[in-house]
């Protein structure tokens, strides 16, 4: 059978897992390990044979496939019937590839309600005492009284077409969690020490704020960074794990 893939159309590494397994038609509790490791290679060697850059990540996974493959390759050695059944190989794989979907199902649902929102405009508040009364009362009101409301109708009309072309300026980004994991994976690479808030200072939409922490999340279960925050509401000081302190 011959194997293509479009090669720009993948964000990650786990992206690109999940796209075999689903076009395999495999249950993600039952990969089979020796075809996607074929696969996976394949797509890395067409990549270099095209001249594209793979991030680093595309590298280790396919290391941490080959490793699965051989280990399911090793002859089981009888246990007797006091011993526990031996760990899956593939099972510590297939528990990050379901979060890694639930992650990404959950950010696709964050940006289309940001979309939704993005249309939504709000109305100011405004205060109608002046137009509580009977209806006399007003008629009876001067050319004066007149005038004023007709220019409080048109600040009113200003402060609304204002706001309409701030929601039309505002940027709205899109960012996959995977793709905010390798921007902060790239951050301290040069830095050991960095506040969350400098993470968002330069889009601290409710959408690029979620996508950040859960990646923080990510990167702390990884053990890739370490994460403190001294107060409640305060700010979080993140902390690049150096080689040997994970283990620790």
């Amino acid at each position: 059978m011959v194997y293509k893939v479009k090669l720009p159309s993948f964000e990650g590494p786990f992206d690109l897992l999940v796209y075999l397994i689903e076009q395999n038609k495999m249950s993600v509790y039952d990969i089979k390990v020796s075809e996607i490791t074929s696969q996976y290679i394949e797509y890395i060697r067409e990549a270099k044979e095209q001249n594209v850059d793979l991030a680093q990540e595309f590298m280790v996974m396919a290391a941490e496939l080959i490793e699965i493959k051989s280990r399911m390759l090793l002859p089981q050695s009888p246990k007797t019937s006091e011993e526990e059944e031996p760990e899956d190989p593939r099972a510590r794989l297939v528990a990050r590839i379901i979060e890694y979907k639930q992650f990404k199902e959950m950010a696709a649902f964050l940006a289309e309600q940001e979309e939704i929102n993005s249309h939504v405009h709000a109305k100011p508040a405004e205060d109608l005492s002046a137009f509580e009364g009977e209806e006399e009362e007003l008629l009876r009101g001067d050319l004066s009284h007149f005038a004023n409301a007709f220019i409080a109708f048109l600040h009113r009309k200003q402060r609304l077409e204002e706001m309409h072309r701030t929601y039309e300026r505002v940027e709205r980004a899109r960012m996959s969690m995977e793709n905010r994991i390798m921007q902060m994976t790239e951050y301290f690479r040069t830095r050991k020490i960095m506040k969350f808030s400098e993470m968002i200072k330069d889009d601290d939409s409710p959408f690029n704020k979620v996508i950040t922490f859960m990646s923080l999340l990510e990167l702390v279960k990884q053990h890739a960074v370490s994460a403190e925050q001294k107060k409640r509401y305060g700010d979080i000081t993140i902390r690049r794990v150096e080689a040997g302190e994970a283990n620790d």
